[in-house]
């Protein structure tokens, strides 16, 4: 009975340090430390909600990288108008010089007129808002389809993080008003409000000139204020992973040691039950020699 006894203790260890061997070489084999909700439930609890939490994180951050990119993407534009409209300035300036003939003069106005027009497709807007015979419903100035300078009072909120309240709102930059629509502005036969030769060209001029600067500056606010979020991002969404990898990613140094512990364990107790069995075999022949 105590050879039987032994026998099946023997039995039931070495299944149960095979169970462990098999669970060590899953996680190596695998790199994660969790290969099964039974392997610990707690964990996988808690890394669902990292997980869930982690990807939240990384939504926001794309919303802040879009939203940077828009913002740059519209103040290239400004930029871009800024030189052509300092170029308007330049040319009512020289318009105004007594020792010009009249070719001159018309040679000013034609660079003047094709500068108004590429403002015009830039901003675009209906004849109700910039005058004209055709309204420009698909202006140049867009990003991933969206009007850049049309009107937006309220702006265009960007979610920048888990909570409802992490919001940034980029202002509108409606550049239909002001200085900027009078030097796009025209008539209702298509002709344009503003010439080079206007005694009040250079100041309307200087107008816009300020009217983007002061889009150009309140843009470049706003940008800083998504740098700063999206570094705060980064730097949660480095400490998330790094705490589901805590969680998940199994220990190689640990497992290797424990695969040499169980490896030795499993031999030890494959040759004690082998010995274990061949002990009833050993007093069955003794018996048969009585």
């Amino acid at each position: 009975m105590s050879v039987k006894t032994d026998t099946y203790t023997d039995a039931r260890y070495l299944d149960r340090v095979q169970g462990l061997l098999t669970q060590t070489l899953a996680r190596l084999s695998s790199g994660s430390r969790i290969n099964n909700p039974s392997d610990d439930p707690q964990a996988v609890g808690l890394a669902a909600k990292i997980s869930a939490q982690n990807k939240r994180i990384q939504a926001a951050t794309t919303n802040v990288q879009n939203a940077t990119s828009y913002i740059q993407s519209a103040d290239g534009m400004l930029n871009s108008m800024g030189e052509m409209v300092t170029r308007m300035s330049e040319l009512s300036v020289l318009a105004k010089d007594v020792m010009k003939n009249g070719g001159d003069i018309a040679l000013y106005q034609t660079e003047f007129t094709k500068i108004q027009d590429q403002l015009r497709v830039t901003i675009g807007g209906t004849t109700a808002e910039i005058g004209g015979t055709t309204s420009i419903t698909s202006p140049m100035g867009t990003f991933n389809g969206i009007v850049v300078f049309g009107p937006n009072a309220a702006g265009t909120p960007v979610s920048t993080g888990e909570d409802p309240q992490n919001v940034i709102t980029i202002p509108g930059t409606n550049l239909r008003t002001g200085g900027m629509l009078s030097l796009i502005q025209q008539d209702s036969a298509g002709n344009y409000t503003l010439s080079v030769t206007d005694a009040t060209a250079t100041d309307t001029i200087n107008t816009s000139i300020s009217q983007l600067a002061d889009t150009r500056s309140t843009l470049g606010a706003v940008e800083r204020r998504f740098e700063l979020a999206g570094a705060s991002l980064t730097k949660r969404g480095e400490n998330m992973t790094k705490s589901l990898s805590d969680i998940n990613d199994v220990d190689v140094a640990e497992e290797s040691t424990r695969l040499s512990k169980f490896q030795a364990l499993s031999e030890a107790s494959t040759a004690m039950l082998a010995q274990a069995n061949k002990s009833p075999e050993a007093v069955l022949r003794l018996l048969q020699q009585i």
